[in-house]
């Protein structure tokens, strides 16, 4: 594919609504996934589950509210059915997100949701939180309940993704890669990052997405930075490129790295570019079920110090984690990171993005996504060819 070869125009008028969206997750699924998580907390000792507002709060009841100071969270008992726990006034858009049978506790402006939420358990019960609680709130209940950490029954459900989960993500992950390869025909010298910004947002509705959840566009000693520079940039010839983007597909999560040459690019880095992509598929293969998350993390990692980088995180080398969980929350449990020693098992989505920093001169980043499967990990999109070819 050439880089350079279009126009934002052009690229979007050839844009159209994805053809075969992946279905929604169902109301079986979310049953099914209430239930687990009352297995788990018969496990822990737990006789309720109070689950906040955000990305879990949508995992169960298909609510898809952030948190705010106002309390709305799902209070599962251990056996029964759930209830949801919100200001009165927001009743009629709640019931037009919920996607579960619940029964709705409401508190109006002037009343206390927490005192509401301990009048429906007994004095010293144990209830498992949110490990995303706000703390005011989890030390309120402490005074009145024995609390424990809620963790297996949400994040350890949601690391472990479904089938109808897999498919909403490979849709996300396929549509931002087009975007990707529409944003390398409209480089152009002198094009600004907010200007592909820009398209790359339009590109992504295009597609039946509600935009980019997020965008990075950085040019030359900015590909040095992680997250990249305040400043707008301006595209020079013979610059690397990097971009970092997704979207979500019923809120699951893509997030795509491509970095590549616009035009001539030393020697050096073509080197390292190359030093990258071995580092990423070590990783890559290094995932199979019952091997640790830091495992993965090392793989990449020896293939950089047999370059003579780093070791650890010491710069020129690798500054971060290898990946992160991706799903509902575009960073999730478990973590490709010395010291997370959590087993992968089927199901379980990580990015794989070893990143190579060279200080104040440039950074090569290359993120793909693999699920991990019965016999290894498979790739949901198809990692990039070589420096000069980002796509196939």
């Amino acid at each position: 594919m050439t880089i350079g070869c279009s126009t934002t125009e052009i690229e979007l008028a050839s844009l159209a609504p994805w053809a075969s969206p992946a279905p929604p997750v169902g109301a079986a699924e979310r049953r099914t996934r209430i239930a687990s998580a009352q297995a788990r907390m018969a496990e822990i000792g737990a006789d309720a589950l109070l689950v906040n507002a955000g990305a879990s709060l949508r995992y169960f009841t298909g609510v898809a509210w952030s948190p705010s100071e106002r309390l709305v969270a799902m209070l599962l008992p251990v056996a029964g059915e759930p209830r949801i726990i919100c200001p009165a006034f927001e009743q009629g858009s709640l019931v037009a997100e919920l996607a579960i049978a619940a029964d709705l506790l409401l508190w109006e402006e002037d009343e206390d949701p927490v005192q509401l939420a301990g009048k429906l358990l007994a004095p010293g019960d144990t209830l498992a939180i949110d490990p995303l609680l706000p703390f005011a709130v989890g030390e309120r209940l402490r005074r009145s309940f024995a609390l424990v950490d809620g963790s297996p029954a949400i994040d350890g459900l949601r690391m472990i993704k479904s089938p109808s989960e897999l498919a909403l993500m490979r849709q996300a992950k396929v549509m931002t890669l087009e975007v990707h390869r529409r944003a390398a025909r409209i480089l152009a010298p002198g094009i600004r990052a907010s200007e592909v910004k820009l398209f790359i947002d339009r590109a992504h509705r295009a597609l039946g997405a509600g935009g980019s959840s997020f965008c990075a566009v950085q040019f030359g000693r900015a590909t040095a930075f992680p997250h990249g520079l305040p400043e707008d940039q301006a595209l020079q010839e013979d610059e690397l490129v990097l971009i970092d983007t997704g979207c979500t597909v019923d809120g699951y999560h893509s997030d795509i790295t491509r970095t590549y040459a616009f035009g001539a690019v030393e020697p050096e880095i073509r080197e390292m570019w190359d030093l990258e992509k071995e580092a990423q598929a070590a990783a890559f293969d290094a995932a199979r079920p019952g091997a640790s998350c830091e495992s993965v993390d090392a793989a990449a990692r020896q293939v950089l110090e047999r370059a003579g980088l780093g070791p650890d995180y010491r710069l020129p080398g690798l500054p971060h984690r290898t990946g992160h969980g991706i799903g509902l929350s575009i960073h999730e449990p478990a973590y490709l990171v010395r010291g997370d020693r959590t087993p992968l098992a089927p199901g379980m989505c990580f990015s794989n993005e070893p990143m190579i920093v060279v200080p104040d001169r440039y950074g090569i980043r290359l993120e793909d996504h693999f699920h991990v499967t019965e016999t290894g990990a498979a790739w949901f999109t198809e990692p990039q060819h070589s420096i000069d070819r980002p796509f196939a």
